[in-house]
């Protein structure tokens, strides 16, 4: 259907902004985008088919000049500084989704702002010195910001919610004894767990397990101090040990080998090494389980071309695997799946939680020194990792290796 109320564009609306507009919403044909202009003016697309029914209002004209120029990054970009506003985040991501294939012209940019961006993101390889770096830039923003909006076990991956009435703590802890369940360690085994976070695995191994022997890695200052004094406080400190070591320079072998939802730091360079020391550490006989956001078969080489929003302004350095190259690069280590388990709507939910939580929090993290720009970067990584999820962009599996 044609762009309703667009007489009204002349008014105030310069010719091609308009007709920029007109040609990237034409082909939309799922559901309908209300777009408030700064001018005043309304512009109101409705799609031939059902779908979302999303509103966002722009600000400033700056907004939409960032969209031309620097495509989905662009908007992004106006959005962490103000220059447009929706009623609601999801639905908005909804109807892009919908709306994907006929939205290519608008969300690719510029040439030139696509190389810049590749540039950057390449900057960010995951070295022994970038990946610390990478991990220092999102890992330790402060304990006392993760501790106000995640579970009181301050688990950052997705819960398992099986039932699906499950609270965020109750859930966290379904993920964690699944963890174990696959592990299968037995009772004096080692384990290690490549990259321990604030330790919340570590005690319910450790509490598990009472004769097992954890040792535990991250690069992550902030998360290595909150697990050293968590493990002391528990009284579990004797025999799990958590250090900030780097996973290549992990020596020795283990029964059992965690990583959670580590693998996306790691980098596609580095892939085949991750494998390799998963292979040279994991004694005969072991088990390694692996807890993995993975990015759909179809979307990896666009994914691989371009960084995304997440790679740019959330995670540097990350990178997402797909399941064919988790099983291709284990199985060239010496490893074999054994078994996978995916829940992308448990992590759609876990999200949904997280989201809601650092908006509740927002005072308190105001009190704290984290500005506007700050909470809308966070809003709109929240938002749109849940419509991954939702919409099967992405997914995220439990992986077991032997």
């Amino acid at each position: 259907m044609p762009i309703e109320s667009s007489q009204t564009l002349a008014s105030g609306t310069p010719p091609a902004r308009a007709g920029w507009l007109r040609r990237c919403l034409h082909n939309c044909q799922a559901g309908r985008l209300t777009i408030e202009l700064p001018s005043g003016e309304r512009l109101v697309h409705v799609g031939n088919n059902p779908g979302p029914d999303a509103h966002i209002g722009m600000r400033q004209w700056a907004a939409l000049r960032r969209l031309i120029l620097g495509g989905d990054i662009g908007f992004a970009e106006a959005y962490r500084r103000g220059e447009w506003w929706t009623r609601d985040l999801i639905e908005f991501f909804d109807w892009v989704s919908a709306n994907e294939g006929a939205l290519t012209m608008a969300w690719r940019g510029s040439f030139f702002l696509r190389q810049l961006e590749r540039f950057r993101h390449a900057r960010r390889a995951n070295t022994r010195r970038g990946s610390r770096r990478n991990i220092a830039a999102h890992y330790d923003l402060g304990n006392a910001f993760y501790k106000t909006w995640l579970d009181a076990g301050m688990n950052y991956s997705s819960a398992i919610f099986e039932p699906k009435d499950l609270t965020l703590e109750a859930a966290q802890e379904r993920k964690l004894d699944r963890v174990l369940e696959l592990l299968d360690l037995k009772p004096d085994g080692s384990l290690l767990e490549i990259g321990c976070g604030w330790g919340g695995f570590a005690q319910a191994s450790a509490s598990a397990n009472p004769n097992s022997r954890y040792t535990g890695v991250t690069l992550s200052a902030e998360q290595l101090h909150y697990a050293q004094d968590r493990l002391s406080q528990t009284g579990l400190a004797n025999r799990a040990l958590a250090s900030l070591t780097d996973y290549r320079d992990v020596q020795g072998e283990f029964d059992g080998i965690v990583s959670i939802e580590m693998i996306e730091a790691v980098g596609q360079r580095y892939w085949p090494d991750y494998f390799r020391q998963l292979r040279q550490l994991l004694r005969t006989g072991g088990r390694a389980v692996i807890q993995a956001i993975t990015i759909d078969e179809s979307r990896f080489d666009s994914y691989r071309a371009r960084p995304d929003f997440i790679q740019l302004y959330i995670f540097p350095g990350g990178m997402l695997p797909t399941k064919g190259l988790i099983r291709k690069h284990a199985e060239e280590a010496g490893l074999t799946m054994t078994n996978s388990e995916e829940f992308a709507l448990s992590y759609a939910e876990t999200l949904a939680i997280w989201r809601k939580r650092f908006l509740n929090a927002w005072p308190q993290l105001q009190k704290l020194g984290y500005d506007q720009a700050f909470r809308h970067v966070w809003e709109y990584y929240l938002a749109y990792c849940e419509t991954g999820f939702r919409n099967g962009t992405l997914d995220v599996g439990l992986y077991v290796f032997e």
